[in-house]
């Protein structure tokens, strides 16, 4: 072998052990990912090394976006089938670049820049959301994470369900509280990602710790319920998360100053602050068998609750505020609250007399109260229209549950919306302009929980309709008046069963 062949076949020798020991940046395999690529469409391509003493993943990705009705980014990934799941821990390089430069954790159905696909997405600012696609071209929406800049995130694919998990205060993984439903048919793809989120520019993260997984159900412990208020703008329909626990609560009330929420939990009433934090209990004292059915007096001093404490049976009290010992009502029961008239002076509620349930309303300070509504079957969810002339109202007078409307006086009962899902709880937006209700699926009795549902808001000027958020949910999701302020904002409470798993 002559001086030149033997230095060429060297230099191929130290080259290849070289790419082996520091990883390898084609567009085939990359450690225990089956290939890498550009996914939509880039100007500079991107890159996939792995490092194998470290263990690590270093992606450069350029991009215009990972967002609307397309992806571009660089992408590792490996085929799948079932329930899978996704962890790692996530660091860019450089301080400098786009703040919306995003690293993913991605499942997606194909290898195209508009594909369905669920990410967990780790922005360059710290932002932390859960995105999704559901159709191909279809506009991303998300569900923004109330922790910023976590250092490991996790995304789990359970059924149709998708979960995200983001390392807390002390390092472990917990539910974020983001969760979605998506029909992927499988293969699909999982893998991690870059995008720059400019198109002239390359941005690059390390991936550490990475673990892909399929998910056994079959020893799997029983789940364990988490709730998750969340608030979602009216203009986007992108979500917010700002509490998650481990406990079953329901009905945010947003306060009439736009500063904090109330939920009720295991019969008692918890004031939380919009920002988040820990929510503190308010005496309710002696009713602490509170429902999901409460609410604050237009000028924020009052509160009504429905309690069964007393006879076992809902009724109606008032209390101030910040607690106290509440007032009867309704002495007759069952009763339930859901609304308030503008001037303060009448109550709204749905009462069970004899065999019918029927909408009444009744003065605040107590009395004689008046039926509104005589129609066979169930009327539920009145509330008043903030200019007083309307109280609005879900009945199953056509056969399914639909929205109504009448004046205060019972007069006037007219039908809203004449759809085949079933629609409850309609709730009016300060400025008048909106209504937003849940809505169930053809076939479903009642307001049960643990179901498909989803927000919708209407416009009451033309009567059209868009969906706020699908989620896991329905009773407790949105039950009373939960609108904010400034009517641009809406609370709710969607509702995730999980297993601890081999999570971390």
């Amino acid at each position: 072998m002559n001086r030149g062949v033997l230095s060429s076949f060297l230099t191929f020798i130290f080259a290849s052990a070289a790419g082996w020991a520091l990883g390898q940046s084609g567009t085939g395999p990359v450690g225990n990912f089956e290939g890498h690529q550009d996914v939509g469409t880039v100007l500079h391509p991107g890159s996939t090394s792995y490092d194998t003493a470290r263990q690590t993943y270093t992606l450069t990705g350029s991009g215009e976006n990972m967002w609307f009705g397309r992806d571009d980014f660089q992408f590792a990934w490996k085929k799948m089938s079932g329930d899978v799941a996704i962890s790692a821990d996530i660091a860019f390089v450089g301080a400098k670049g786009n703040n919306h430069r995003k690293a993913v954790l991605m499942i997606r159905q194909t290898l195209d820049g508009n594909s369905p696909a669920v990410d967990i997405a780790r922005h360059g600012d710290g932002l932390t959301s859960l995105q999704f696609r559901d159709s191909a071209a279809a506009d991303d929406h998300e569900v923004q994470s109330n922790v910023v800049g976590p250092k490991r995130v996790r995304l789990e694919k359970r059924g149709d369900y998708f979960y995200a998990f983001v390392s807390g205060a002390y390092g472990s993984l917990q539910p974020s509280g983001a969760s979605t439903k998506l029909v992927l048919n499988g293969p699909f793809y999982v893998g991690i990602g870059v995008s720059a989120h400019d198109k002239d520019a390359s941005e690059t993260a390390v991936f550490s710790n990475v673990k892909v997984e399929s998910l056994d159900n079959a020893n799997a412990e029983k789940p364990v319920l988490y709730s998750t208020l969340e608030t979602v703008p009216i203009a986007s329909a992108d979500r917010r998360v700002t509490y998650v626990a481990r406990a079953h609560f329901e009905a945010p009330n947003w306060s009439r100053d736009g500063s904090y929420f109330l939920f009720n939990q295991d019969g008692g009433i918890y004031r939380l602050a919009v920002n988040g934090g820990e929510p503190a209990r308010i005496s309710t004292d002696p009713q602490v068998k509170c429902n999901n059915d409460h609410g604050i007096s237009p000028d924020g001093t009052m509160l009504a609750i429905s309690d069964s404490t007393e006879t076992g049976k809902s009724m109606v009290y008032t209390l101030p505020i910040g607690g106290g010992t509440p007032k009867n009502i309704t002495p007759t029961g069952p009763s339930y609250w859901h609304g308030w008239s503008p001037d303060g002076g009448t109550l709204a509620f749905v009462g069970q007399r004899g065999d019918n349930f029927d909408i009444y309303s009744i003065p605040v300070s107590g009395g004689e109260e008046k039926r509104l509504t005589t129609a066979p079957g169930l009327d539920d969810g009145p509330e008043f229209s903030p200019d007083g002339q309307w109280i609005y109202f879900n009945s199953e007078r056509t056969g399914h549950m639909q929205i109504w409307r009448m004046h205060p006086d019972g007069s006037e009962q007219e039908q809203v919306i004449a759809d085949e899902m079933n629609d409850w709880f309609p709730h009016i937006s300060p400025d008048g302009k909106w209504m937003t209700f849940v809505a169930f699926e053809k076939g479903v009795t009642g307001h049960p929980p643990d179901k498909d549902v989803s927000l919708n808001v209407m416009s009451l000027a033309d009567k059209k309709v868009k969906v706020l958020a699908k989620l896991f949910g329905g009773q407790g999701t949105n039950n009373v008046p939960s609108w904010s302020p400034d009517s641009t904002k809406v609370a709710f409470v969607s509702y995730e069963y999980l297993t601890s798993g081999s999570r971390e």
